[in-house]
């Protein structure tokens, strides 16, 4: 459930990795993170959204425990 509605995204292993990291980093659980992520992702697809804020954390200085989205 994010957002308060059934959810079902499609994505490869490593990036439900990296997003278990960021998430850790963050302090925040996976769910809270798909659920921010929603939310600023306008008209994009949610899996390529994730996808795309996953790149930009790691891409980040200080990798995933610096980027924010």
């Amino acid at each position: 459930m994010i957002a308060g509605h059934p959810t079902s995204v499609s994505l490869e292993e490593p990036f439900w990795e990296a997003l278990r990291e960021i998430a850790g980093a963050r302090g925040q659980s996976v769910q809270a993170l798909i659920g921010a992520i929603d939310a600023e992702r306008g008209a994009q697809n949610l899996s390529s959204a994730i996808r795309v804020h996953v790149l930009a954390a790691v891409r980040a200085p200080g990798g995933a425990e610096a980027g924010s989205g």
